[in-house]
């Protein structure tokens, strides 16, 4: 058969319609859905995790206060753990205003989106392949017979990226909420760009638009879905197929993309400027070792795609510790697939969209631009590891159309009920394997300790591991097992900005003060932007007397988060309070704590502040109200200790006297 005889066969009508019914459908989504189900439901009984989950949830005052303007508003203008994704913020910020600040609601959104993410995923390539013929051999099949088997490479697809160990990370980790958001507006993307070929009109643009920078907006690793899209337009949607002229055909479907990659342009400027810090926390790095660690990843996510033990949540920069013969093993594959999916081009178009849908989606996360201290990790996989998924379907598929072509006419009916037995079973083998191994390493995800022991036993010298398993131990009294982990980190990485920040907290718990100022300001010579090491900074400070050194630290951290309620509070308490009549400032107090209470609403801490702040500005009966609404506050959540501070200070206040405290209000 002429290689132009071939290239018809490929593309059907563009209007023919899948002929599975709905049922069957229904069906498949329900499947889809018991399966994530059965595999991540066990998360709603899953507890925060000390890694990222305080800065995206728990220990962050904007989200902890539920969805309000404000909040939308400081989503928007703010960084956030250091990127920009007002989208993922905000859906933080409703789960707290929906269910409070809890874990277990927290998990199964997660899951919910995961959710909607893979069913997406099953309808996209449904709508996208249906064009497509089986492939290889397949003269004498009917179009249904063809349609059929594709609707259930689709399907296997998405079962495989729903349940894989790979996907755990993502889905079990309330602070990789990004990740299923952003999957799923990436999976809109595709079913909008595919009815905007379709139709072609402005208001199937603008849509697909919108979406697009709703993906970009929960998470900037989208930045490269323009370029998928245009591997797309090559194969499934076969764009360049349909008219001669390639050359011209290329570059109409790039300038019709341009302003998808204006929106990825701004992303990424969004994204270095919001990340400045985290860059600059790795840029000693030698760019050849983040490059021979960029083609090792390539190499180490595909051989987790079939080998998927040994996950957790930090995986070591090798740095310049990478083994010779495994980079060239990783550099030798690297280079062999992508030749053989080239040269396979024409014969096997969805092997090299595959293989470049992997690539190009992990560029933004690859390593060469380091953000981070990581080598690799299993959530940058995500999305990119559907190319993978893809290419290695339609390939074991077409291969065995192929080899039941070359059985003679008798005994082809009994070949491909073999085939379609063998298949059928080859891949609940796999979706079964992969959701028990999913569940043991979902798991490991139910609480801290868990997760870094598992850690530690897989990679005993993980810094990450000791200073995280450090901060649980911390957590429960147990001062001198954490100092032992978070000095076993430190000695394993003295960059641990993490370790120096947990030791400093229990150094100051065992009243080492001055030790526990040394990891503070070690701290943040590493990252500047540590705000909570420059607020602990300013209170052991203001502990010794040293009060302007601490209003120094605690303006540092308002250089970097203006309306930080800590720094805000702390800054008002010594201005109303201090002994020194210098130190002083009534009216500065008083602005500081309304600037306070705005950001992070009343509590007692910050209405006794108030207090102070209006009895130093000789507002006395105003403090006396201020300090009786603090009581009421402090009685309603049991906090005695407070609520009796707050009628002492009402006390002086009734008797015109204002505070003169040196201790800080944190």
């Amino acid at each position: 058969m002429s290689r132009r005889t071939r290239s018809n066969r490929d593309f059907v009508n563009p209007e023919t319609t899948n002929n599975k019914s709905l049922p069957i459908r229904l069906a498949v989504g329900i499947f889809l859905v018991a399966i994530i189900w059965a595999v991540f439901g066990q998360t709603f009984h899953h507890r925060f995790i000390n890694y990222d989950d305080p800065l995206y949830v728990y220990d962050n005052p904007h989200v902890r206060a539920g969805l309000t303007w404000g909040g939308i508003k400081w989503a928007f203008t703010h960084v956030h753990s250091q990127n920009w994704h007002p989208l993922t913020t905000i859906s933080h910020m409703l789960d707290c205003q929906l269910f409070g600040v809890k874990p277990g609601p927290e998990h199964l959104v997660n899951v919910f989106w995961h959710s909607v993410t893979t069913v997406l995923l099953f309808l996209a390539l449904l709508r996208m392949t249906r064009n497509i013929v089986a492939g290889i051999g397949d003269a004498d099949r009917d179009q249904r017979s063809r349609l059929q088997f594709t609707f259930w490479r689709c399907a296997f697809v998405a079962a495989l990226f729903a349940i894989h160990p790979l996907r755990v990370e993502s889905v079990a980790w309330i602070a990789e909420r990004k990740d299923v958001l952003s999957g799923a507006f990436f999976m809109m993307t595709l079913l909008t760009y595919y009815r905007w070929t379709r139709k072609r009109t402005a208001s199937a643009y603008l849509i697909t638009l919108l979406v697009f920078a709703c993906g970009l907006m929960s998470k900037p690793m989208l930045v490269t879905v323009p370029v998928v899209l245009l591997l797309l337009d090559y194969w499934p949607l076969g764009r360049l197929r349909r008219t001669k002229g390639t050359g011209q055909t290329t570059v109409r479907l790039f300038v019709e993309k341009i302003p998808l990659f204006a929106l990825s342009a701004g992303s990424v400027v969004a994204t270095l400027w919001a990340q400045n810090f985290a860059l600059g926390s790795t840029d000693f790095l030698p760019l050849r070792w983040r490059i021979t660690n960029a083609v090792f990843s390539y190499f180490e996510y595909v051989r987790q795609m079939f080998w998927p033990v040994d996950l957790i949540p930090f995986y070591v920069h090798p740095e310049n510790r990478l083994e010779t013969w495994r980079l060239a093993i990783a550099i030798l594959f690297v280079i062999g697939v992508t030749a053989i999916a080239f040269i396979r081009r024409k014969q096997n178009p969805y092997l090299i969209v595959g293989w470049l849908w992997y690539l190009v989606m992990l560029i933004p996360v690859i390593g060469i631009v380091q953000v981070g201290l990581q080598g690799h990790a299993d959530r940058y996989t995500y999305l990119p590891q559907i190319g993978l998924v893809i290419a290695i379907v339609w390939l074991v598929c077409d291969l065995t159309v192929h080899l039941l072509s070359r059985v003679t006419l008798a005994y082809r009916p009994k070949a491909e009920s073999a085939r379609k037995i063998i298949l059928s079973v080859a891949g609940l083998l796999a979706v079964g394997t992969f959701s028990i191994l999913s569940a043991k390493q979902t798991s490991y995800w139910r609480d801290t300790e868990t997760l870094w022991r598992h850690t530690l036993a897989v990679t005993p010298n993980s810094d990450v591991a000791h200073a995280g398993l450090a901060g649980i131990l911390f957590t429960r009294g147990q001062i001198e097992d954490a100092i032992s982990h978070y000095e076993s980190a430190l000695r394993l990485r003295d960059g641990n900005v993490a370790a120096h920040f947990g030791l400093a907290r229990a150094l100051a718990a065992q009243h080492k003060t001055d030790a526990a100022i040394s990891h503070l300001q070690k701290a943040l010579e590493i990252q500047p932007d540590y705000i909570a090491a420059s607020n602990d900074l300013g209170v052991l400070l203001a502990s010794k007397g040293e009060i302007r050194d601490a209003i120094a630290a605690w303006r540092r951290t308002l250089s970097f988060d203006p309306d930080n309620a800590d720094a805000l509070n702390n800054i008002a308490w010594v201005r109303s309070t201090a002994a020194d009549a210098d130190l002083r400032d009534g009216r500065e107090a008083v602005e500081l704590v309304r600037r306070a209470i705005q950001s992070a609403g009343e509590n007692p801490v910050v209405l006794r502040t108030l207090a102070a702040a209006q009895a130093e500005n000789g507002q006395f009966q105003e403090a006396v109200t201020s300090c009786q609404r603090g009581e009421q506050l402090a009685e309603k959540t049991g906090d005695q200790a407070m609520a009796e501070s707050l009628r002492q200070c009402a006390e002086s206040f009734r008797r015109g006297e204002a505070l003169r405290w040196t201790q800080v209000s944190h």
